[in-house]
């Protein structure tokens, strides 16, 4: 379920419109995947049109299940997808790993 113009997160799942994500970037994930002020490539390689299930996370239910269950309970509040289709490309992958940050695909394909 998406419109045209709204796309998920690929690393944590918020939705926002593309507008955005080029204007103001992630709000959880700026500072690693650099959307803002870069050119529309980035949100188009790190964010996808297509995802399923809604889920809205507010201040006071980060302690929420779902939240928990979803692993947003630390990010900002907003509307997240419970499945992301896509991956990060390879390149944004290493960049990341080279941050010690790991990469958990929201498109269900992740084992725990």
């Amino acid at each position: 379920m998406s419109s045209r113009s709204e796309r998920a997160c690929m690393l944590c799942g918020i939705i926002q419109p593309m507008k955005s994500f080029i204007d103001y970037g992630c709000p959880n994930c700026e500072s690693l995947l650099h959307y803002q002020y870069n050119d529309n490539k980035q949100v188009q390689d790190c964010t996808s049109p297509s995802f399923e299930g809604l889920v809205a996370l507010g201040e006071d239910n980060k302690g929420s299940w779902v939240a928990r269950w979803l692993r947003i309970d630390s990010f900002t509040a907003g509307l997240y997808a419970v499945k992301v289709n896509g991956k990060l490309p390879p390149s944004i992958i290493a960049e990341l790993e080279e941050q010690n940050v790991i990469y958990r695909p929201r498109d269900g394909s992740a084992e725990d």
